[in-house]
Order: C-alpha cells, then sequence, then structure tokens
C-alpha cells in the first residue's frame, strides 16, 4: 500500500504513506540528547541479575539494558491531564488514537511587550511568546479544512534543538493564555510542540497554557473538571525544514504507559485532497 485515502469533513483525501516525516528526537543515552529541568542526563547501563551483566562486550550471550529517564524531561514525549491533576488518568486509557487531519505551521515567537498576552504576570517585556495573532495569522490559507491536530515549528529551528539543554526560569518561547484560548476555540484536541513546554520554565506553578488545552480552571487538580480531558499534548518534537507547512496526516505513536507522559514518535504523512 502507497497511498491511503479516506474521507472526512465531506471531504476525500489522499495520504502518501512512502513519504514519513518523523517529529521524534532520537534519543542517545550515550550521547547528545535534549534535556529541560532535569539535573541528569538520561543514561542506561547493562541489567545485573545474579552473574548475569547484560553486556555482550563484558562476555554476556545478549545485550539487556535499563535506561533512567524522565519522559517530560529527555525527549519528545506525549502528556495527558493527568499531568496536572490528582485522579489516575494515564496515557495508556487515551490511547492509541486514531489518526489525524493535521496542520504544521511554522512562526517566528515574538517579544511579550509585542504580543496580546491576555497574562499579566511579572516577566520580562522581551521574553519570547507565540500569541494568539501570530497562530490565526499562520493557519489563514487552511482555516477551512477540517484539521484537528496542529504541529507548531518555532523559528530560528537550527539542529541545535536535537541536543539542547533548557536551563533558566524562560529558556525557550511559550503560548501566552490567549494563544492557547484560540487552539481551544479552533477544536484542537492533539498538539505537537517544537518547546520543552507549552508554559514558561517558571510560572509560579500555575501551568496556564496546560490548564487552557485540557479545560481545567485555575489551580484545580480534579481531572473531572476537565472539559478536554482526551486532549493530548507532544513537547520536544523537532519539525524538520524540509516538511513545508500544510496538511498531513497524523499518526502518534505512544507506548502503552499507565502514567501521565511517556517518550512518544508522532509522524506525519503528506496529505492532499482526492478527486471526486
Amino acid at each position: 500500500m502507497l497511498d491511503l485515502h479516506f474521507t472526512t469533513g465531506g471531504r476525500s483525501w489522499r495520504a502518501d504513506v512512502r513519504a514519513p516525516v518523523d517529529l521524534a528526537i532520537p534519543l542517545y543515552f550515550q550521547g547528545p540528547q535534549p534535556r529541560v529541568f532535569a539535573e541528569q542526563p538520561a543514561f542506561a547501563e547493562p541489567l545485573r541479575a545474579g552473574r548475569f551483566t547484560g553486556s555482550i562486550a563484558a562476555g554476556a550471550s545478549c545485550n539487556c539494558s535499563v535506561q533512567t529517564f524522565a519522559p517530560h524531561c529527555h525527549g519528545t514525549h506525549t502528556e495527558c491531564v493527568g499531568h496536572v491533576t490528582l485522579n489516575a488518568t494515564v496515557l495508556a486509557g487515551l490511547t492509541p488514537v486514531p489518526p489525524a487531519v493535521a496542520l504544521l505551521v511554522t512562526v517566528r515567537p515574538e517579544p511579550r511587550r509585542a504580543a496580546a498576552t491576555g497574562d499579566h504576570s511579572p516577566c520580562d517585556p522581551d521574553e519570547p511568546v507565540v500569541s494568539r495573532d501570530m497562530l490565526a495569522s499562520a493557519v489563514a490559507r487552511w482555516i477551512r479544512d477540517p484539521w484537528t491536530a496542529l504541529v507548531v515549528r518555532t523559528l530560528p529551528n537550527d539542529p541545535g534543538k536535537l541536543g539542547r539543554r533548557y536551563d533558566g526560569p524562560c529558556p525557550a518561547p511559550y503560548f501566552t493564555p490567549d494563544a492557547m484560548h484560540w487552539v481551544v476555540e479552533r477544536g484542537v484536541t492533539s498538539l505537537v510542540v517544537d518547546l520543552p513546554s507549552l508554559d514558561r520554565a517558571e510560572d509560579g506553578g500555575r501551568l496556564a497554557a496546560h490548564r487552557i488545552f485540557w479545560g481545567l480552571p485555575d489551580g484545580a487538580t480534579d481531572a473531572r473538571q476537565a472539559r478536554r480531558g482526551q486532549a493530548l499534548v507532544t513537547e520536544l518534537a523537532y519539525v524538520p525544514d524540509h516538511a513545508p507547512d500544510g496538511l498531513y496526516l497524523l499518526d502518534l505513536h505512544v507506548p502503552a504507559f499507565a502514567t501521565d507522559a511517556a517518550p512518544s514518535r508522532p509522524v506525519l504523512y503528506p496529505l492532499a485532497e482526492a478527486a471526486r
């Protein structure tokens, strides 16, 4: 099978499954890797069980390693509303999800002082943010198409993102509350970003953008209050430059982890409307 044909929104579409665009950052346990919040990098070591050491280099019959990492901190990951609530909402109960029509757009974050943020917290006015107007302008060409997933690539898009360590109270751009309200208004249920977090690294524990995305009131920790408790967020992705803005089919690969977040592999397939 080279093409996938389907109908949605009363229109016919064709996805080119010969040209996947992998948005996951490979996690090299012994090499460069992205890191945010965590002091230690992800690492792997041979399994030790009695006299067995899982390393062929050490004389074992096979390699068998133990990996130590935090999904939120080390590489591309998908998270659910359980990230900010007490209830046992886990990814294994919300996935797998069917492929979704996705729109990829590229934006250049702008200083807070130049954006309508909907947020009056005392942050540096020069901090880069993703704003409502920026997103609305980026998607204008495809606004009438039936996408429910949104992939946001931020500029500059240098390869350094593949192994960057994000330190400090604001190490990367983040979404303003107004921008996230726009995402919700547009009906996006799967959001993929190349940022370490939707929110500022240090925001006093508000996680405003996360809460808006899941439809949670400020400070709420009960997942039953989430109006969008099925929605998923994927962070620390990397969108290669060769993928142009436009429509794709998003296939989100998430392992069956009974946790609030897990390493993931979002894959895009070029999408075009098929002739009737």
